[in-house]
């Protein structure tokens, strides 16, 4: 993942792809936040995390360590993605809802690969 400055446009290269988009770092936490996502500034997006594409990180959400999301994806309320898990095509996490580990979530909780905690 790289970062250019160019005409006083930050950039950020999400490896999706795409190449480097316009992005810059989230102010609670650090983490990279594409200029199409997103990103409430009460939420926490940390410093190896990326939130790209068209989500949503809403609330008083977490995304720690090296999780994504991406592709239109809601993360709201106190819900947390963290470890290597990704939330992508429109997958949603809300309440107190925790993806972690290499979980995948898509298509509105479907889950795939290894855990995911919902919390009541």
């Amino acid at each position: 993942m790289t970062t250019t400055t160019t005409t006083g446009t930050t950039t950020h290269d999400f490896r999706d792809g795409r190449g480097p988009v316009p992005a810059h770092r989230h102010s609670n936490g650090g983490g990279w936040v594409a200029d199409t996502a997103c990103v409430a500034n009460t939420a926490y997006v940390g410093p190896e995390a990326c939130v790209y594409d068209d989500a949503f990180v809403l609330d008083n959400a977490r995304i720690e360590d090296n999780a994504r999301v991406y592709g239109g994806a809601f993360i709201m309320d106190n819900a947390q993605v963290t470890g290597r898990a990704r939330v992508y095509w429109y997958g949603r996490l809300q309440g107190n809802m925790r993806a972690d580990g290499t979980t995948s979530v898509i298509d509105d909780h479907h889950i795939h690969r290894c855990s995911a905690q919902w919390k009541i």
